[in-house]
C-alpha cells in the first residue's frame, strides 16, 4: 500500500511539474495577482505606484533565474528592467515591454470589485485585465514555463515592466529612454500593447490586428482672459463666452480624411478578406468599417486627426464674471500630420485664446514586414490556423512612443484570440474590464513559439 501511494504521489508530482513547463500554466493567476494590486494612475501622483506590482514581477522573473533592476525617478513611481539571454547572443536584442499602472476605476460603476481579479462567466474581470496586465501576465508565464523547462529564447530579450504609461511615460519609458538608455543597448525592435487581438469576419477567418503605428498625442490647455465684472451687467469682454464658443469650434470640427501608408495596408487586407474593394479615400467608408463590428470606431478614429474637449473650468460664485476661463483638449494626430493638427487648432481658437501643450509626443509608424513580422504570422497560424495577421494604426498611444526615439521598431503584439461578440476595445478604459481565460492561455502559448522565432 505504501509504495501504491508513493507511486502515485511521485506521478502526481510529475504531471504537476509537466504542466508548470507549459507556457499558459500559470497565466491566469498571475493576471489576477497583479490586478489585485491596485496601480492607478491619477496622473497627479495621488494614486498607489507602482512600486507593489514592480517587486510582485521582480520575484517572479527572480524565481526564474533573472536579475531584475528596479529604476525610480520618484518614490513609487517603479519601472523593472532585466535581461533573458538567449540562445544566439550574436542576435539582436528583442525588447518586450508591459507598463504596470491602469486608469482609475470607480468601483460603483462596476459590477465586481475591480481590483479583485474575480473570474467570472469564464473571464478575468478587473481594471488592468485588458490594458495591460494580460500581457504581463502572458510574458511572466511564458518565462517562468521556459525556465523550468530549460529552454531559452533564441534571442537576447530585454524585459521592461514601466510605471506611468497612462499619464504618457514621463515617469516610465521616456525617463528611461532620457536617463538610462544603456538598459536597451542593441534593441531595434519591439512588442508590447495594443495588438495582435482577433477580429472575427466569419467562422473560418479572424484577423489578428498587429498594431504598427499609432497616433500623435497633443493634450493641450486653451485659456481665455477677459474683464471680471457684476454678474448682473452687460460684459463684452467675457473669458467664458469666448472660451466656450471656441471649444465648440474644435468639438465640431470635421476633421478631413488623412490616410497613412498603414491605414492603406489594412484596408487592402480587409478588402481582401471580405472579397470587396474598399477605397478608404473615397465613398462612405465608415459604412463599410461598420461591417467590422466595435472595432469599427478605433479604425474610424485612425483616418483623421482628432480634438475632443475634456475638461472645462471657469469661475467661482453665479454672480461674478471671471478673468479666465480653461479648457483642456485632447488631440491625436496620425502619423506625418503634427505640424498640420496645431495650424488648425490655432485657427479654431482665434486671437483671443492662447495654447498650453501640456504633453506633446510623437506618431510612429513602421512597415509591416520583416523577420519579426514573419514570425507574429507563423505563430498565430499555429495555434489558429484561421487566424490572417493584418497591420492597423492604432488611435491611442503607448510607450512605443519613447522606444521610437532610439529608432526601436515597435509592434503592437499580445495575441488573444477572442470570442466573436466581446466587446474588447470597449473594455479599454471601460466599466468591467474584462478577458477570457481561455485567450489569456491562447496568448501565452503563441507568445511562446513566436520566441523561439523571432
Amino acid at each position: 500500500m505504501t509504495d501504491e501511494v508513493t507511486g502515485a504521489a511521485a506521478a502526481s508530482s510529475r504531471d504537476d511539474a509537466a504542466r508548470r513547463s507549459n507556457p499558459d500554466a500559470e497565466v491566469v493567476e498571475i493576471c489576477r495577482d497583479l490586478i489585485r494590486i491596485d496601480t492607478s494612475n491619477f496622473g497627479d501622483d495621488s494614486g498607489p505606484g507602482e512600486r507593489k506590482a514592480a517587486e510582485y514581477v521582480a520575484e517572479k522573473v527572480s524565481e526564474a533565474g533573472l536579475d531584475p533592476t528596479l529604476y525610480e525617478p520618484e518614490p513609487g513611481r517603479t519601472t523593472l528592467v532585466a535581461r533573458w539571454e538567449g540562445t544566439d547572443p550574436s542576435a539582436a536584442p528583442l525588447l518586450v515591454h508591459g507598463h504596470l499602472d491602469v486608469v482609475p476605476a470607480i468601483a460603483a460603476d462596476w459590477s465586481v470589485d475591480p481590483f479583485a481579479g474575480e473570474i467570472k462567466d469564464g473571464c478575468v474581470w478587473g481594471r488592468g485585465a485588458v490594458d495591460m496586465k494580460d500581457f504581463d501576465a502572458m510574458v511572466l508565464s511564458v518565462l517562468r514555463a521556459r525556465a523550468r523547462a530549460g529552454r531559452p529564447p533564441r534571442r537576447p530579450i530585454v524585459l521592461v515592466f514601466t510605471a506611468d504609461e497612462e499619464a504618457g511615460g514621463r515617469k516610465g519609458a521616456h525617463w528611461l529612454v532620457e536617463r538610462h538608455p544603456e538598459v536597451l543597448e542593441g534593441c531595434r525592435e519591439a512588442i508590447g500593447e495594443v495588438g495582435g487581438f482577433s477580429l472575427t469576419v466569419r467562422d473560418d477567418l479572424r484577423l489578428y490586428l498587429i498594431q504598427t503605428a499609432e497616433k500623435g498625442l497633443a493634450w493641450m490647455r486653451l485659456r481665455a482672459k477677459g474683464t471680471a465684472g457684476h454678474g448682473s451687467m452687460r460684459n463684452g469682454d467675457n473669458p467664458v463666452t469666448e472660451l466656450a464658443e471656441a471649444v465648440a469650434r474644435i468639438g465640431r470640427y470635421d476633421w478631413p480624411l488623412r490616410i497613412t501608408p498603414t491605414a492603406e495596408a489594412f484596408f487592402a487586407e480587409v478588402s481582401d478578406a471580405l472579397g470587396i474593394d474598399i477605397d478608404p479615400a473615397g465613398g462612405d467608408v465608415e459604412a463599410t468599417l461598420a461591417r467590422l463590428g466595435t472595432f469599427s470606431r478605433m479604425i474610424g478614429a485612425t483616418l483623421r486627426n482628432t480634438a475632443n474637449p475634456t475638461m472645462l473650468d471657469a469661475g467661482y460664485k453665479a454672480n461674478v464674471i471671471p478673468g479666465e476661463a480653461t479648457a483642456v483638449i485632447d488631440g491625436r494626430f496620425v502619423p506625418g500630420a503634427q505640424e498640420e493638427f496645431l495650424a488648425t487648432i490655432d485657427k479654431l481658437i482665434g486671437d483671443k485664446i492662447t495654447r498650453e501643450m501640456l504633453n506633446v509626443d510623437s506618431a510612429p509608424e513602421t512597415e509591416f514586414a520583416g523577420a519579426l513580422v514573419e514570425a507574429m504570422r507563423a505563430s498565430l497560424q499555429a495555434e489558429d490556423p484561421a487566424g490572417r495577421a493584418v497591420p492597423y494604426l492604432m488611435s491611442g498611444g503607448t510607450d512605443g512612443k519613447a522606444w521610437d526615439r532610439l529608432g526601436i521598431q515597435c509592434f503592437g503584439f499580445a495575441p488573444l484570440k477572442l470570442p466573436p461578440d466581446l466587446d474588447f476595445v470597449g473594455m479599454f478604459h471601460g466599466i468591467d474590464e474584462r478577458v477570457p481565460t481561455e485567450s489569456l492561455e491562447f496568448g501565452a502559448r503563441v507568445l511562446d513559439r513566436f520566441l523561439d522565432l523571432a
